[in-house]
């Protein structure tokens, strides 16, 4: 079954940059969508970004807009996310789920849920 490791979490400071990788295993990620999400303590899990095996980016947060990108490398079965200009109230775990396109958050099916990457921003 899909499974994915996410890494690259960290403590910064607001205004700070951190690149989020989210590596597969299991399965090639060459015709599949990969959605970002994150859960901050206490609320629901919302999406962030998704990118489809053509490359075409559907974002579910509109507070990331022009801040966080995401990408692929299809050879190293990875999706990451760039995250740039933090702010505290990105904090969360981030965790990334696949399915056949980029649908609505709660339809991510074909992976199970990792442990995530604990994102803190915080002076």
């Amino acid at each position: 079954q899909l499974r994915f490791e996410e890494s690259g979490g960290g403590l910064v400071q607001p205004g700070g940059s951190l690149r989020l990788s989210c590596t597969a295993s299991g399965f090639a990620l060459d015709h599949v969508a990969v959605g970002w999400f994150r859960q901050a303590p206490g609320k629901e899990r919302e999406g962030v970004l998704c990118i489809n095996d053509s490359g075409d980016i559907r974002n579910y947060a509109d507070s990331v807009k022009g801040r966080f990108t995401i990408s692929r490398d299809n050879a190293k079965n990875t999706v990451y996310l760039q995250m740039n200009n933090l702010r505290p109230e990105d904090t969360a775990v981030y965790y990334c789920a696949a399915e056949e396109i980029c649908v609505r958050v709660g339809g991510f099916h074909l992976s199970t849920w990792g442990q995530g990457t604990q994102v803190t921003v915080s002076s």
